[in-house]
């Protein structure tokens, strides 16, 4: 995750836009899935999504993941340029602008934003201004920071942890016990309970049990978890031995 703010609040929250084409909503943009997306009707300035967190909180990063869907791009050019403002409200009514990329001149597929400083809103805006590509199409819009007021409040560390390896040596089954309310995990694996540097996050709506299909035959690896939700992320499990099958 980004340095400057450790957890997405954007997961399955309300989102609208100015324009839909065809069966590409304006939901899809909050579900974290980069094989679905959302396309405008036009390509064009004006444009806009809004995404209502729910709630108020301290962003501080606002990430947009552009879709390439039908862009007719072929190469690049000094018209394939990603513009654009980010703005942010308290109340969907009125608006501040908190990015300003209407002048930039390169292409930026996942254009990742941070703050100056934190941001407290509830609503994020794109507004769009150009893309290179045909069609504006957006996967995902991802935005990092903390509830407001409840930064002390972090989640706990989810219990039950197993890790097992298949017979196929190159693939393990991690599960362990729900933690209530969190948004989800971050299960981390590497050759040594100090070297955890890899890491697979799993959304709570997704269940408690993963297959991991990243291993390498006749290593040993160790396995963490911890969990996240609006307020932060909790302290990480102890690692546990991937036992063999």
């Amino acid at each position: 995750m980004p340095a400057a703010a450790s957890v997405r609040h954007a997961y399955r929250k309300a989102a609208t836009a100015s324009s839909t084409l065809d069966s590409f909503p304006a939901s899809r943009v909050t579900d974290e899935n980069p094989r679905t997306f959302w396309v405008a009707r036009q390509n064009r300035p004006g444009e806009w999504l809004t995404i209502d967190l729910g709630g108020t909180y301290d962003v501080k990063a606002i990430q947009v993941n552009y879709a390439d869907y039908k862009s007719g791009l072929y190469g690049t050019d000094s018209n394939v340029v990603t513009q654009f403002r980010l703005q942010a409200s308290l109340d969907g009514r009125e608006w501040a602008v908190v990015a300003d990329l209407s002048g930039e001149r390169r292409d930026r597929p996942n254009a990742y934003v941070e703050m100056q400083t934190p941001v407290r809103a509830r609503f994020v805006r794109y507004d769009h201004i150009h893309v290179g590509a045909a069609n504006l199409a957006i996967s995902d819009i991802r935005v990092f920071g903390h509830r407001w007021g409840s930064a002390s409040s972090r989640p706990a560390t989810p219990k039950g942890l197993t890790a097992r390896r298949d017979r196929d040596a190159r693939n393990a089954v991690i599960t362990w016990q729900p933690v209530p309310g969190v948004v989800g995990y971050n299960v981390r694996w590497g050759i040594a309970p100090a070297k955890l540097y890899q890491t697979y996050q799993r959304f709570a709506d997704q269940g408690t049990t993963l297959e991991l299909r990243a291993l390498t035959v006749g290593q040993d690896y160790w396995v963490a978890i911890e969990s996240f939700d609006e307020n932060g992320v909790s302290a990480l499990s102890p690692a546990v031995f991937t036992t063999r099958f």
